[in-house]
């Protein structure tokens, strides 16, 4: 998988948590839970589903590589790059 399908996977992952999130405007360097007032569980809930859907375990001490959406391809790159 490529970093703009990675990217596409992130903000479907955030649009099917929140419908009315603005992806749109998102700014890739910026935190996500700013930009789109997202709570832990909200969080939770966006880790969770890569879990379900790619079989990935990430760490909680990894979870503050997943802040940013640029943040979150290049921490998910390499472990999605065959599929």
């Amino acid at each position: 998988m490529n970093r703009d399908a990675i990217n596409d996977v992130i903000i479907e992952i955030i649009k099917d948590i929140d419908e009315d999130a603005d992806t749109a405007t998102l700014a890739s360097d910026k935190p996500l839970r700013d930009q789109l007032d997202l709570d832990s569980m909200d969080f939770l809930d966006i880790v969770m589903e890569l879990r379900k859907r790619y079989k990935l375990q990430i760490p909680e001490e990894d979870y503050p590589q997943l802040a940013t959406l640029d943040s979150c391809v290049n921490y998910l790159e390499p472990k999605l790059r065959d599929v």
